[in-house]
């Protein structure tokens, strides 16, 4: 229908202008129709903006970015669907009304309706948008996850002086430099976390360069955060792609991490200095000489951590309490051997976290006497700090074990720099090295190297990667590792990049493991040298490599040889007996038909995206192959048949790509231990299919394996499967993660499954399967159920049965888009788990209890609470059923909850549900949840109020809460600590004194909440709020003021102050006449600052009469953004409580950038008397005259914008006015000569001059103003309108010269626009271009304008 409107709307319009040619007679005889017509067309446009809000929800869900014109589209919808509502009303009171005598009434109505039915027309006809939205550029995870700042005194002060040549307009290059360890990287991320916080700039990215730079993969990070799909493929093309893309954006930060050496970014894409002054640069390096190279403006050095600072982060890492003992004095000595390098404290501190009194002495001991390693250059302290952790990898373990833990730490230092290590890659490499050669099987092998690589993560010598499955080496610690294997027995060599060999190849003998990165020399490797130690070899090229077949005649020692983008022939590996693991990577292979028969000691055999037509008949001469690992993204996998039954020794085999495995063949490797395999539905219909005994499997129906994804589980995954599930039946007995999407056909999950697989069974994700049903597993870790039409319960219990299974090993459950279900879970079941982490439930309507209590007796007859005591998250959202989530008897079984999410249940009652009448104070719950640090509730407005005992609380978001509830009337003695009211009460936060009550608040926002007259009543000077950063308050209409003084004074980490619709609200901070005389009120309000301050909105507060105290304003140093609009009562920005002369003081605002004063009629002043403002930053200035203001504002020479009080009456305004205005002007002239519509729409928005209706015109109608009727025509209306009907525009337009346009140059029109074109500050040059332009006319219509704006504040 609304289609239809649509399409037919100029029809409609037409025919409406024809029939009512007459307009008062049709107006009146026609109302009907156009009533019915205005109705019609409201309806459809009804009916189309709910079409395109659930588009514009769907993508918002999806992360997309809303387009533009969607937003103003459905704005403009709202506005109109608002005023016609009120149309709407009067046709219904019109035909409560006699006919006669309201045909005045109707006459004016139908006029209305008929404009109204024009613009609701319009509106349909722009409203089919494909798509509403897009997918928003990635923010960089670095930011999102930096949590190891380590807040010392020289870290914060690189900090500040880093943010401040951020801020510093002629600085686009900050060099940030200091030894390794001493945490520039974590320096840097938290660098890029602010500035992406505080938004300045559009895009904040951060990469790593390390030794050698990958700059394919960096190009491709830095095009991931401007959401760039890359057109070529040579990193040149790239570059130039990124080049233009960054030039799209105004303000870039860019953080370089790890530069070693001189490297011009325009490699990578990067614009600088002129190419684009928007661009700053943040780079790290060891080395002050390359910031110096690298043309740094700022130079920055940080240092290592104090004494003090060092044993504060050391004891908290090895868990250690400040007092007086012989461990910590002791203690306190080995931190002291640190240096006070963070790395090295970290890795000493994890070393001997839990040691005894005497294993503290040894390591004492031990780190005074390394004096041999004194002499290490500048890593000397370093290193004797992480030899002791290294050393420490022997205690409590085997001679074998030790060193194999070791051999493991060497090995991971083999891999180039910043790489993340696949644990997969690992333990086939390990295996290759020979680790835990008294371990036969590869099983066991796996699951030792498993603990070995945990206790080097432990002991901060190995960290752990995002995913969990890769690890990597801090840069130092690999530093370290290869200077212990730079001398002795044991000797490696790694290099990266490496162009040309070195002169002293024969030296290469001594080497036992040699490693070459991204090799470009690798076709001419030396020849004839004796490499009799060798058992490790990596080589890859940059670039596919041709090697000769004889560089390994001389390799006849070696164990593990990993090749990655390699040519050779297979017949070179025929001295390598001794060869364990093969790994073959990107490497094209000639002469395929070589046997590989003579490597008799091959044990694992790796080859991913290695062309090889067929599988060779010969692997089954490898009599030791125990590991066949086979990938390629690209290709089928084509194994001969009955090949692999015949590989008897095989114990594990992954292969990971499209392929064409028998499964019948399976079951013949009797020895095969672990499996990975990609299958396809045809594979699956294979009968007798029996799978072997497995310990561990990744099997995946129809969709892509990665290569290095590890064996964590027996993992099942099927997709898009509709027929039995009966060719997995022996894989259900031991499975521990299934995964199924798009699985139809089956009514229950394993029809054939027993109770020891259940048991077994830890995590279950089912997506899109309509017609299953769930059962629950005893062992189940991970519940994920999603998009299940037909799901109405977990767990149904047959009448019989009165068994209740047990959820005891549950973590997390996830529930999506299950909208039959009504109960997730029933009491009996959620007794039972007692070590659930995570529990979140969204989008079922069907909802109406997380825990059904109706059932409870019905269930169960033990009587035992209710408790989870390891729950530590709760997110529930768009339920709109939902009444209850869990009882109060839960609640004391909740300690640990850190954060509490709900949103969008408006059917929501209680979350925590009373059972006993100790649990109610007044009309309250009351909670004790100590260990909350985040909560948000938003839109349930039917929530009981509760109260709850929280003192680690850092994030608290408050929206539409509650039900009006007053607090007033509970008896204070009830409660034993500071609580705070969830809830729409008149105190939100209840102060009983105690010990710096709410002082971990971090970010505070409350929206509507009507009846809230106090946030905290802190007339005792106990709240202290010093990690307070963000305070945003709307709709508070009761809310008198904010702050008490005492608690103002601790609000040095503000940052944010947003006050919006407060009505009622008379000060930001309770003034000093307003606080009792026996409270602890402390000083006066001078001596309250906001250092860190930045961004105050303060609008619609019609009680306010000023915001900050006069003393506050020295302070406010880094205040970007002021805001103040609609405040009818405001007398002062800044107020003055002593009235005594002062000699005239000037206060800077160096970083204030957008002052808006708007809706203010009793402004008094913005500079008290006797103060001279200065804000050299200012970019814009709004602000309107007002007849009590006494403060004006100036521009000086050097273009800096001035305030001031008693002026000469309006002059000072005027000046700074009409000096944005000019600009203004000269923007938008400049647009219109050069044709640049975005910048002159642009300009157009602001709103300048507002006696002058530019913002009503658009690009296309500047374009037809050929003619002087035209002009006058559109401006005279409003002009008059502001100015009297006596106005003249035309006369006006005609002194600046518009009537002159046809004369040509030198006419007398032409020398009065010169005139004014200087008035606005065009130079000479310029106007005479403009002159000569045919766009004059419209050129003149600013400039009148201009004069007319001027003559009417005059």
């Amino acid at each position: 229908m609304a289609e239809f409107a649509a399409s037919a709307a100029a029809n409609t319009v037409g025919n409406l202008a024809t029939e009512y040619a007459s307009p008062y007679l049709s107006y009146f005889f026609h109302y009907g129709k156009i009533a019915e017509d205005f109705k019609n067309h409201r309806n459809d446009l009804q009916l189309k903006k709910a079409r395109v809000k659930n588009e514009v929800d769907l993508a918002v869900r999806q992360t997309e970015v809303i387009e533009k014109d969607v937003e103003n589209w459905l704005t403009r919808v709202e506005k109109e669907l608002r005023e016609t509502q009120i149309l709407e009303e009067e046709i219904d009171h019109i035909k409560c009304c006699k006919w006669c005598s309201n045909w005045g009434w109707r006459c004016s109505l139908s006029k209305k309706l008929i404009k109204k039915t024009f613009i609701i027309s319009k509106l349909l006809e722009t409203c089919n948008f494909s798509p509403v939205g897009r997918r928003a550029p990635l923010q960089g995870i670095e930011f999102i996850t930096s949590k190891d700042f380590v807040d010392s005194k020289s870290s914060k002060s690189a900090l500040k002086e880093i943010m401040e040549a951020v801020n510093t307009k002629d600085v686009n290059m900050i060099g940030l430099y200091g030894m390794p360890g001493v945490g520039k990287t974590t320096l840097a991320k938290e660098v890029g976390k602010h500035a992406r916080e505080q938004k300045l700039f559009d895009k904040v990215v951060m990469f790593t360069m390390s030794q050698n730079p990958n700059i394919s993969k960096i190009q491709g990070k830095v095009a991931d955060m401007f959401g760039l799909k890359f057109e070529t493929s040579s990193e040149e093309g790239k570059a130039e792609e990124l080049f233009r893309s960054m030039k799209g954006e105004t303000n870039i930060f860019i953080i370089v991490d790890d530069l070693w050496e001189e490297f011009k970014l325009e490699t990578i894409g990067i614009p600088l200095g002129v190419e684009h002054e928007g661009c700053k640069i943040l780079l790290t390096t060891r080395d002050q000489k390359v910031c110096t190279i690298m043309n740094s403006q700022k130079q920055i050095q940080l240092g290592v951590l104090s004494e003090e600072e060092g044993w504060d982060l050391f004891k908290v890492i090895a868990g250690l309490e400040d007092g007086y003992s012989t461990l910590i004095d002791v203690a306190k000595e080995v931190a002291g051997e640190c240096k006070g390098l963070p790395l090295a404290i970290v890795t000493v501190a994890k070393a001997l976290k839990g040691e005894s009194l005497e294993g503290w002495r040894t390591a004492n001991q031990r780190l005074k006497d390394s004096r041999h390693l004194d002499n290490e250059d500048v890593f000397g302290g370093v290193y004797r700090a992480l030899k002791l952790s290294y050393d420490y990898l022997k205690k409590n373990n085997s001679q074998t074990m030790e060193n194999d833990i070791q051999s493991c730490f060497l090995l991971c230092s083999l891999f180039p720099e910043d790489y993340e290590i696949p644990i997969e890659m690992l333990i086939m490499c390990g295996i290759g090295v020979g680790l835990f050669s008294n371990v036969y099987s590869i099983e066991d092998k796996r699951r030792e190297i498993g603990v070995a690589l945990t206790k080097l993560q432990k002991s901060g010598l190995l960290l752990e990667a995002d995913d969990g499955k890769r690890v990597r080496m801090h840069d130092v610690v690999r530093d370290f590792a290869h200077w212990l294997t730079s001398t002795g027995e044991n000797r490696f060599m790694v290099k990266d990049g490496l162009k040309e060999w070195p002169n002293a190849v024969e030296s290469f003998g001594c080497y036992t493991a040699i490693a070459l990165w991204n090799c470009s020399c690798l076709n001419h490797f030396p020849k004839n040298v004796e490499f009799s130690k060798l058992k490790t070899l990596f080589l890859k090229g940059r670039g596919l490599q041709s090697v000769s077949s004889t560089i390994f005649e001389e390799m006849k020692a070696l164990q593990l040889l990993y090749l990655i983008n390699v040519c050779f022939s297979l017949e070179g590996l025929q001295p390598l007996t001794k060869l364990r693991t093969l790994c073959l990577g990107n490497c094209k292979l000639e002469n395929t038909s070589s046997s590989l028969r003579n490597m008799r000691n091959l044990e694992i055999l790796v080859l991913f995206c290695t062309d090889i037509d067929e599988i060779s008949e010969e692997l089954v001469e490898l009599s030791t192959l125990k590991s066949l690992y086979l990938s390629h993204k690209e290709k089928h996998i084509n194994i001969p048949p009955n090949l692999l039954p015949r590989l008897t020794s095989l114990e594990e085999l992954h292969v990971r790509s499209e392929n064409n495995v028998n499964l019948a063949e399976l079951n013949s490797l009797s020895r095969l231990t672990a499996l990975s395999l990609r299958v396809s539905t045809d594979q699956c219909f294979q009968e007798n299919i029996v799978f072997p005994k497995l310990q561990r499997y990744i099997i995946v129906v129809n969709k892509h394996l990665d290569e290095w994804q590890g064996m964590t589980f027996r993992t099942l995954e099927i997709n898009d499967l509709t027929f039995s599930l009966s060719a997995f039946t022996d894989l259900f007995c031991n499975v521990e993660e299934l995964r199924l999407k798009d699985v139809s056909g089956q009514k229950n999950i394993i029809p054939s499954i027993g109770e020891n697989g259940a048991n077994k069974f830890t995590s279950l994700r089912l997506k899109s399967c309509s017609e299953w049903k769930t059962p629950l597993f005893s062992n189940l870790t991970f519940l994920n159920l999603k998009s299940l039409p037909e799901l109405d319960s977990i767990l149904k219990l047959e009448p019989s049965r009165h068994a209740i299974p047990s959820l005891q090993n549950l973590k997390v459950v996830r529930i999506e888009n299950c909208h039959k279900l009504k109960v997730t879970i029933s009491p009996g079941l959620a007794r039972s788990m007692l070590h659930l982490q995570e529990f979140y439930v969204y989008n079922c309507d069907g909802l109406e209890q997380v825990i059904g209590f109706a059932q409870e007796e019905e269930i169960t007859e033990n009587h035992y609470p209710l408790c989870w005591p390891k729950l530590k998250t709760v997110k529930i959202m768009n339920c709109r059923r939902l009444k209850y989530v869990f009882s109060v008897t839960l609640s004391r079984g909740l300690p640990p909850l850190e954060y509490v999410k709900l949103k969008n249940c408006p059917q929501l009652i209680q979350v925590f549900r009373p059972t006993e009448e100790r649990d109610i104070v007044g009309n309250h719950i009351l909670l004790n949840l100590p260990f909350m640090r985040k909560l948000s509730v938003e839109n349930c407005p039917k929530l009981t109020c509760f109260i709850g005992q929280s003192q680690l609380m850092e994030k608290l978001y408050l929206k539409n809460v509650g039900n009006s509830c007053q607090l007033c009337g509970t008896d204070v003695c009830m409660f034993h600590r500071d609580c705070l009211a969830v809830g729409n009460h008149e105190e939100v936060f209840k102060v009983q004194g105690g010990l710096y009550p709410f002082s971990n608040i971090k970010k505070l926002q409350l929206i509507h909440f009507s009846e809230a007259r106090t946030i905290w009543k802190d007339l005792a000077g106990v709240v202290t709020l010093e990690n307070l950063t963000t305070l945003r308050l709307y709709d508070c209409k009761k809310l008198r003021y904010i702050f008490t003084p005492s608690t103002a004074r601790s609000l040095s980490q503000l940052a944010i102050l947003y006050i919006i619709g407060c009505e009622e609200l008379e000060g930001i901070i309770l003034g000093k006449d307003q606080v009792s005389s026996s409270s602890n009120a402390g000083p006066a309000l001078q001596h309250i600052s906001f250092p860190n301050l930045t961004r105050v909105i303060v609008t619609d507060c019609n009680n306010l009469k000023s915001l900050f105290p006069l003393g506050s304003a020295t302070s406010l140093q880094g205040l970007t953004l002021l805001r103040v609009e609609r405040n009818s009562k405001l007398e002062q920005i800044f107020e003055v409580e002593d009235e005594t002369e002062v000699k005239t003081k000037e206060i800077k605002f160096d970083r204030l950038e957008w002052i808006k004063l708007e809706g203010l009629p009793c402004l008094i002043d913005f500079c008290p008397k006797g103060y001279h403002f200065v804000f050299p930053g200012l970019r814009d200035l709004k602000i309107k005259e007002y007849p009590k203001m006494t403060t004006g504002f100036f521009v000086d020479s050097k273009q800096i914008v001035h305030s001031k009080s008693e002026v000469t009456e309006g002059s000072a305004s005027k000046t700074t006015r009409h000096t944005v205005r000019n600009k203004y002007i000269r923007g938008l002239i400049m647009a219109l000569f050069t044709g640049e519509e975005a910048c002159f729409m642009e300009l157009v928005s602001k709103r300048i001059c507002p006696l002058l209706p530019i913002e009503r015109l658009n690009w296309s109608l500047w374009k037809t103003f050929r003619n002087h009727s035209l002009v006058i025509d559109f401006f005279n209306p409003h002009m008059r309108a502001v100015n009297g009907e006596h106005f003249d525009f035309e006369l006006m337009v005609t002194k600046q010269g518009s009537t002159h346009v046809s004369k040509g140059a030198g006419s007398s029109g032409d020398h009065v626009l010169k005139g004014n074109l200087h008035s606005v500050g065009f130079e000479d040059r310029k106007v005479n271009e403009i002159i000569d332009d045919n766009k004059l006319l419209v050129i003149s219509v600013l400039l009148a304008g201009v004069v007319a704006t001027s003559r009417l504040v005059s």
